[in-house]
């Protein structure tokens, strides 16, 4: 089977390596890549949004199957500029990818459904949550616990955009990917991210900065999926949308019960990358499986243990990134025998050198957490540049699931 993965950053790296091991793959390229994706599929200078450009690519490569990985690329419609000339997608359609693409949309289709979700304030006033109606790279939500923070929210919030109002919810955070056939679900094993920028889950939301897996919930996964994914994926198909690809449910556990922050429409960052060496199986089938029509007879299992990723970032991120610095240890790091994924890496001259805000994630595996998490810190210590950072408390004194 010939694949295209469509992206550029660590959730693409990890899914081109998980795929890269598939007894039934005969080709793996990516568009447009980085240096890391590089080493083991074919990369091609096309924009993850240039739907034309993807096209003709798929088209040229004859390719079987297209994984769309960014978010930006779904909701702007390249699914759908793919399927109409018959090229085999997993990425739901631009109807679909809204469930991500605006947070009003999402709170409608939850009620439809009977989603269990905060409930929607008439007007901001602290505790709250705040959160912009459209796609803001993991960005897009503050939380408010004090007057003081609602009113410094209030003054940075974008013109440009509407903002909802969230009652605050406690408890721990899970997140849960599904692979989904638009009726059918495949789920992979809970994991957490780490949204804030510093330690203690001080300062501003980034896209992540490390993850973990698997998250031990105080309910049965059946039951979550039974009351936070199918229903979603039967509103979308009787809206005549149905969702083929990734869905993402972000749940706060309550004490209440489980409750949706928020849906995404493809493979988290930067939890793709403890998920997916957790996997036991073929991962290239069900994702075909699902861009056919059906998962039916397809199923996955899960690997015994854990996995740990720590994110090493541009010192100023997430106010702002860092190019050109040269990264020296990943071959170190993989020699440890922990996984380096590349997030904002580019080559210039044959130098590895830093291209983002988000540079590389280090990912290690092991019986415990504690030793998933030994293990990756010890491996991202190896990695060396110039001005980075990144945060030292993933998974700290977290319980086996």
């Amino acid at each position: 089977m010939r694949v295209l993965v469509v992206g550029s950053g660590g959730r693409e790296h990890a899914l081109v390596w998980r795929l890269a091991s598939s007894p039934t793959l005969t080709e793996l390229h990516a568009a447009p890549g980085n240096p890391g994706i590089a080493a083991l599929a074919t990369c091609h200078p096309v924009g993850s949004e240039d739907g034309d450009g993807l096209r003709e690519l798929a088209r040229s490569l004859g390719a079987d199957l297209v994984v769309v990985g960014p978010e930006a690329p779904l909701v702007a419609g390249v699914a759908d500029t793919l399927r109409h000339v018959g090229i085999s997608v997993f990425g739901p359609s631009a109807a679909a990818a809204r469930i991500e693409g605006s947070k009003r949309f999402a709170k409608d289709v939850m009620a439809a459904a009977g989603v269990p979700t905060a409930r929607l304030l008439d007007e901001p006033r602290a505790p709250c949550v705040l959160k912009a109606d459209g796609l803001a790279a993991g960005k897009g939500v503050i939380v408010c616990r004090t007057d003081a923070e609602l009113e410094q929210a209030l003054r940075g919030a974008p013109v440009d955009r509407t903002m909802l109002v969230e009652e605050l919810l406690d408890g721990p955070e899970v997140s849960i990917l599904a692979l989904c056939d638009g009726r059918e679900a495949i789920v992979l094993a809970p994991a957490r991210d780490y949204k804030r920028a510093l330690d203690g889950d001080e300062g501003p939301n980034t896209g992540g900065m490390g993850s973990f897996a698997p998250v031990g919930v105080d309910r049965d996964e059946a039951e979550l999926v039974e009351t936070c994914i199918r229903p979603v994926l039967d509103e979308l198909a009787g809206r005549g949308s149905p969702f083929v690809g990734t869905l993402f449910a972000g749940l706060m556990l309550t004490a209440d019960g489980p409750r949706v922050l928020e849906y995404n429409c493809r493979f988290g960052d930067p939890e793709t990358q403890s998920v997916l060496p957790l996997v036991d199986g073929d991962l290239l089938e069900p994702l075909a499986a699902a861009a056919t029509g059906s998962l039916a007879g397809t199923s996955l299992g899960r690997r015994e243990g854990a996995a740990v990723t720590v994110i090493v970032t541009a010192g100023d991120y997430p106010a702002s990134g860092d190019r050109g610095t040269p990264i020296e240890g990943i071959e170190e790091a993989e020699a440890s025998g922990a996984l380096v994924f590349h997030a904002g890496t580019a080559l210039r001259d044959g130098q590895l050198v830093t291209n983002g805000g988000r540079l590389v994630g280090v990912t290690a595996t092991g019986a415990t957490i504690s030793a998933a998490r030994e293990r990756a810190y010890a491996a991202s210590d190896l990695i060396r540049i110039d001005g980075c950072r990144r945060r030292g408390d993933i998974a700290l004194g977290v319980e086996d699931a």
